[in-house]
């Protein structure tokens, strides 16, 4: 699997995301941006954890 983001760049991707509104839910995020789920997932256990790493995990919609 060929990645092309750190870690660093998933969490500030998904803040950017939750702070334009968009919908964090998992079926949301895989549809419209795969390549950010794909590398989310290699980097944490399950997207739920890396939500809760930047401190949004508690808001998905």
């Amino acid at each position: 699997m060929e990645l092309n983001m750190s870690a660093d760049e998933v969490l500030g991707q998904i803040v950017q995301l939750h702070s334009t509104g968009e919908s964090l839910a998992k079926k949301n995020v895989k549809k419209l941006h795969p390549d950010l789920m794909k590398n989310a997932l290699y980097y944490y256990p399950s997207w739920e954890h890396a939500l809760q790493k930047t401190g949004v995990g508690t808001i998905v919609h």
